[in-house]
């Protein structure tokens, strides 16, 4: 990522709080803030208001589509961001804001 694209990521950030957005979901998905580590999930969608599309293709062009396997590696500190996070064969770290905006579903072994 260069640093104009960080520049960005930080602005969206600055002015986005995930706690503005109010949608209802399903009850078996949940944000990637919220699973356990070394779980297998699945991402759903990404949630965005339309002020901060930008941040869903970012997310997007990094892997975050929809139906792509997911695990959340590692968790910061009292298990709030950043997360580390294998999507795909790449692994990322996502700050907190961006993990609540990531709905993702557990992938039920069979």
């Amino acid at each position: 990522m260069t640093a104009k694209h960080r520049t960005i990521m930080n602005d969206i950030h600055s002015h986005y709080e995930y706690n503005e957005l109010q949608f209802s979901k399903p009850k078996n998905f949940m944000t990637l803030d919220q699973v356990d580590l070394g779980n297998l999930y699945r991402v759903s969608r990404i949630h965005v208001p339309k002020s901060a599309l930008q941040i869903k293709g970012q997310l997007e062009d990094l892997g975050f589509l929809p139906g792509e396997p997911l695990t959340v590696l590692r968790k910061g500190l009292l298990g709030k961001g950043p997360y580390m996070v294998r999507v795909g064969t790449s692994t990322f770290a996502l700050r907190q804001s961006e993990a609540r905006i990531i709905e993702v579903e557990l992938v039920q072994h069979v």
